[in-house]
């Protein structure tokens, strides 16, 4: 029951310094970003990593001061419920104005959950749904967005003028190797897209007023409207190799934005004074994302977990499947089971490895939290990650139960929590990824289909399929070499396929930085029975890694081994990645494009990537 009256003065302060909590982290998170623009500028590529990283820690940290302050101040795990209900009341009170209520909300749930030590589902005194609208929230400092208007801005404008004018409208510091060019090419790729259609008279480019920052990028975000057609599209904006700013591809289409956004990706870094307008203007470009994607993508990750579990909540809610071991082959370190209906994965840290996995439970959350932290490329999955889940115990499979009582005793508790005769099971630390289709299943349906077609046209869609599921793997493994990550365990297995065709790393127990391992080749057997020895005769060191290895346990089926040496040979010469190796170590940063080579406009003097 909420109170009929604010009676407690120590609720106000208590609110009020929540509050104060959660606006000095923003105002330091919104700081980090906006130094993007100059970071972008000056082409500081590793300060640019660096903040990112640095940036997903903010959260916590900030969490951590305000539960500080509140128990020191107002010893407020020791006041009574009567005053905590009173608080939530007087912070509703403090957001009716707020610029950004939704994130406030879920800082208020952090701290609360953190000082009343309850799980964060259970507990009376938090936002459980918003209670603050998010919609129609102006900002002071600039518009969220910005429209031009082509043919109406100006008697002899071309559409050509009205680009120019968008970009310079952003205000980077710098030269442009020739932004007419670039505008011309924009222009024409744009109209290359309404040639058969006649442009109306409300035809407008509608971009997001900043810059799309990550890694050595920055990117224009916005829609073209004409008529009721509304078309998505993003400008990659790079430095060519005397550092001036130059458009390299004009990006158009839900698909390509959501590659752009992908949850494989690194967050990308964004001034925003608004950012559910951010989120809403992004969910007209991306309508099958979810906003807790899209929060993700914009680097407020508390914000999408608590939208992804209120997504969850209520599929459970709407479903009556129950979740079960995930089909697959299973993992020596990590449980992973699913609920069919659900398109994620969750995965428990086993209590027990076989021999040959020389790891701990911290090991394994250590190389998590490196790839949270990390450049992912668009090839290693962004994962959530959640303490004390609850699980309505009728809707487990009973050998689901088992395996975790088995597997991972430790994380599991099944019991009345609420006292309301309802059963429950409480994970202590899981894990959720987005369910993709793993690659050796992938692989084997095509085997069985070019093995056994219903007809010739199947055969040949299969063979395909193989052929670019085999060249998107070795795509991958390059990609990651190139943000300084071996992935450790190379087998298909770990390796899944989006429902984009692009084939993505999941299995992170086994992750290293590529400059930590020491790539060697086989040596030379010194006599016939090193060469007849089913034993390894030479010494091998905690990191050394053998590339050419690798051949045996990848390419035993003739197909495969075909496709993997016509287009990736090189990843079994260790000299290809020690070459890397030292291409890192001197500091170099390879450019990853979150598009496809045949989308650039081509530059002078700016090599793509591999």
């Amino acid at each position: 029951m909420f109170p009929q009256r604010l009676d407690s003065p120590l609720a106000y302060d208590i609110a009020k310094a929540m509050a104060d909590g959660f606006n000095r982290h923003y105002r330091l998170f919104r700081a980090e970003s906006a130094r993007a623009k100059h970071r972008f500028e000056t082409a500081d590529w590793h300060g640019q990593q660096r903040a990112q990283r640095e940036r997903i820690e903010f959260y916590d940290l900030r969490v951590s001061e305000a539960v500080a302050r509140l128990e020191k101040e107002f010893k407020a795990g020791d006041q009574p419920m009567e005053v905590w209900h009173q608080v939530k009341l007087h912070y509703i009170g403090l957001l009716v104005n707020h610029h950004q209520p939704e994130l406030a909300e879920t800082f208020f749930n952090s701290v609360t959950t953190k000082i009343l030590h309850r799980a964060y589902f259970q507990n009376d005194f938090i936002f459980v749904r918003p209670a603050i609208s998010t919609e129609y929230i102006e900002p002071r400092d600039a518009p969220t967005y910005r429209a031009y208007y082509p043919t109406q801005e100006a008697p002899h404008d071309t559409l050509d003028d009205t680009i120019v004018r968008m970009l310079e409208d952003f205000g980077l510091q710098g030269r442009w190797a020739d932004l007419h060019r670039d505008a011309k090419r924009v222009a024409h790729a744009i109209l290359g897209r309404f040639q058969q259609v006649k442009l109306r008279a409300n035809f407008q480019l509608q971009v997001l007023s900043g810059l799309f920052y990550r890694n050595k990028g920055a990117y224009v975000v916005g829609k073209i409207i004409n008529g009721f057609v509304e078309l998505p599209f993003s400008l990659p904006i790079l430095h060519d190799a005397k550092g001036h700013f130059y458009i390299d591809a004009a990006l158009f289409g839900e698909d390509d934005l959501q590659m752009l956004f992908s949850f494989a990706r690194a967050y990308f870094m964004i001034d925003m004074e608004v950012p559910s307008a951010y989120v809403q203007f992004l969910r007209s470009l991306m309508p099958r994302k979810p906003r807790a994607e899209i929060y993700n993508a914009i680097g407020l990750a508390k914000q999408g977990k608590t939208l992804f579990y209120r997504d969850f909540l209520s599929h459970l809610n709407y479903s009556s499947d129950k979740f079960r071991i995930a089909p697959g082959i299973k993992g020596m370190v990590m449980l992973v089971f699913d609920l069919p209906s659900f398109p994620f994965v969750f995965k428990l840290i086993k209590d027990y490895y076989p021999p040959q996995k020389d790891t701990t439970r911290e090991l394994i959350k250590g190389k998590y939290l490196l790839v949270k932290q990390h450049d992912r490329v668009g090839r290693m999955a962004d994962t959530l990650e959640y303490s004390e889940v609850g699980f309505p115990l009728d809707r487990f499979e009973p050998d689901l139960i088992e395996e975790i009582e088995k597997f991972a005793p430790s994380q599991l508790t099944i019991g009345d929590r609420d006292g309301n005769g309802e059963m429950e099971v409480v994970l202590k630390h899981v894990y959720i990824e987005r369910r993709m289709i793993p690659l050796n299943i992938y692989l084997q349906e095509a085997f069985d289909a070019i093995e056994h077609p219903e007809n010739e046209g199947q055969a040949k869609r299969a063979q395909d399929q193989l052929e670019h599921a085999v060249v998107e793997y070795g795509n991958a493994i390059k990609d990651m070499v190139a943000a300084n990550i071996f992935p450790g365990d190379m087998l298909w297995k770990n390796f899944g396929v989006t429902r984009g065709g692009k084939v993505v790393f999941y299995d992170y127990d086994e992750i290293e930085y590529l400059t930590d391992c020491n790539f060697r080749k086989v040596p030379t057997p010194r006599n016939e029975e090193d060469e007849m020895s089913g034993e390894i005769w030479y010494a091998v060191g905690p990191k050394d890694v053998f590339p050419e290895t690798f051949e045996p346990f990848l390419l035993g089926n003739d197909r495969v081994r075909k496709a993997f040496m016509d287009h990736h040979a090189d990843l079994l010469d260790a000299a290809f990645w020690h070459r890397h190796k030292e291409r890192i170590k001197a500091g170099q940063m390879l450019d990853v494009f979150p598009y496809d080579e045949g989308q650039r406009f081509h530059h002078d003097g700016h090599a793509p990537y591999f």
